[in-house]
């Protein structure tokens, strides 16, 4: 009979798996390289086994550390599930980095909406246009803007935006062509991936000398649009409270060509476990979005 195989050995193996590197779970474990390093090696001969390969570059994981890493993590995933599940005497906490002006603009507004659903959750969101690195465990997902970046990542795209110009009501008036706009202060979001110049030449027309009103975030241009400033182009999903409200109007709907993409994502690492705060979320996303979720989270 195999003797007992430590715990506290199996989850230090977990972490230097997943992320290739003693050094990595070290710093997560709270542990030394050195450490991490012993325990493995004690796990290794109460096994039998070489679990990694090591040389001068790093460490990767022989066929049998694979395989292992595949049952573990998983038994972990379900382990965490329980705790999840069973632990009443803390709220539920659920770790968000997000984009600015998509925290800013759709998700705090409707966040009361999600605590009154889920009482014993602990929100933490963080909101940057660099993205959550996934390194140190500090987030659970990342709602981006634009393109993923890095390896082994979950993408799950949010719902299509429609990119149209946006005013304040007291402006609309003479608004009744895309030609109408080129004598108009027009106000730009600089980080944004539908620019004024893409919308003009999608409507057949020169693009006007570049906009006076210059803003970094989206949200500031949907501000500065509802003040009365000028004419911004934005989403019709970061805007979806100003126009449901009538501080915004869309003008040219109907009248021109508007862009319509998909700008936002949804990204957890693939090897993330499971926690119970991420899946209801990501199932409460995607309801309010009216989008699909891929096996890996639904």
């Amino acid at each position: 009979m195999r003797s007992p195989i430590p715990l506290p050995a199996v989850r230090t193996f977990e972490a230097a798996a997943r992320r290739r590197s003693f050094k990595d779970a070290a710093s997560e474990l709270n542990l030394t390289a050195s450490a991490v390093s012993h325990a493995v090696r004690k796990l290794e001969a109460a096994l039998g086994v070489i679990l990694f390969t090591r040389d001068g570059s790093g460490i990767s994981l022989t066929a049998a550390g694979e395989a292992l890493l595949d049952h573990v993590s998983r038994a972990f995933e379900e382990m965490n599930r329980g705790f999840d599940l069973v632990a009443t005497r803390m709220p539920h906490l659920l770790r968000l980095h997000c984009a600015p002006s998509f925290a800013a603009q759709w998700l705090v507004p409707r966040l009361a909406r999600f605590l009154a659903d889920h009482p014993d959750f602990e929100v933490r969101l963080a909101a940057g246009m660099d993205y959550a690195r996934f390194i140190t465990d500090e987030f659970d997902a990342d709602i981006i803007y634009g393109p993923p970046r890095g390896q082994g990542l979950i993408v799950v795209p949010l719902r299509s935006e429609t990119v149209t110009p946006l005013c304040a009501p007291s402006l609309a008036a003479d608004i009744r062509e895309p030609a109408d706009l080129l004598s108009r202060m027009l106000i730009q979001s600089d980080n944004k991936l539908v620019r004024w110049p893409h919308w003009f030449e999608r409507n057949g027309l020169h693009a006007p000398a570049p906009a006076r009103l210059r803003f970094d975030r989206s949200f500031l241009a949907i501000a500065a649009a509802v003040d009365g400033l000028g004419i911004a182009l934005e989403s019709t999903l970061l805007a979806e409270r100003e126009l449901a409200e009538g501080r915004l109007v869309a003008p040219l709907v109907g009248r021109a060509v508007d862009v319509t993409y998909t700008g936002h994502q949804l990204v957890l690492p693939a090897s993330t476990r499971r926690r119970l705060p991420l899946v209801i979320f990501a199932r409460w996303l995607a309801k309010e979005l009216d989008i699909g979720l891929p096996p890996e989270i639904a």
